[in-house]
């Protein structure tokens, strides 16, 4: 899944928990106001009284982005963490927690992740906008070195555990 948008504009789908709505909220006004969005989809919460679970957000987000309704996914919570970990359960998504410039070019450029998490109790909102801007501006380049790895991750995706080769049991020759 490549984060390019057909129409040269993302749809970035938007979400948080109690923890994060406010930062939320602040981030969807800089989106709207961005011309390289062409719409924000809002999966909640409103408010910091809404106390919906961090995940069932997460999900949702997740899953528009998989289903390819938005290009990008937005989420916040106290850390990012949680919400990294949700989006990362959906079939298809590369979601990242990032506070800092290099890592958010790096989420993109080597890992074409789709889905940026941030924790509104971590960093602040102004430190918040410049990360959203820069992590806009960045596309992944499927002609890349890390479009490789990033298909390896892809294919391996659904595969259903195995244990490591260095902790298998050894051959026998007595099978």
């Amino acid at each position: 899944m490549s984060t390019a948008p057909t129409t040269g504009r993302y749809t970035v789908a938007i979400g948080a928990d109690n923890a994060g709505a406010d930062l939320k909220n602040q981030l969807k006004a800089q989106l709207e106001q961005d011309p390289r969005v062409a719409g924000v989809r809002d999966f909640g919460v409103p408010d910091a009284a809404d106390a919906t679970a961090y995940p069932l957000v997460g999900f949702d987000v997740a899953q528009a982005v998989a289903r390819g309704d938005a290009e990008r996914g937005l989420l916040v919570c106290g850390t990012g963490i949680g919400m990294a970990i949700t989006a990362n359960k959906v079939a298809g998504i590369r979601a990242t927690v990032a506070h800092d410039s290099y890592s958010v070019e790096r989420s993109v450029l080597s890992n074409d992740c789709q889905v940026l998490t941030l924790g509104a109790r971590v960093i602040g909102p102004e430190l918040a906008k410049r990360l959203v801007d820069e992590w806009l501006a960045y596309r992944f380049d499927p002609g890349s070195a890390s479009a490789a790895k990033v298909a390896i991750i892809s294919d391996f995706e659904g595969q259903p555990a195995a244990a490591p080769a260095s902790l298998a049991e050894p051959a026998s020759a007595d099978r």
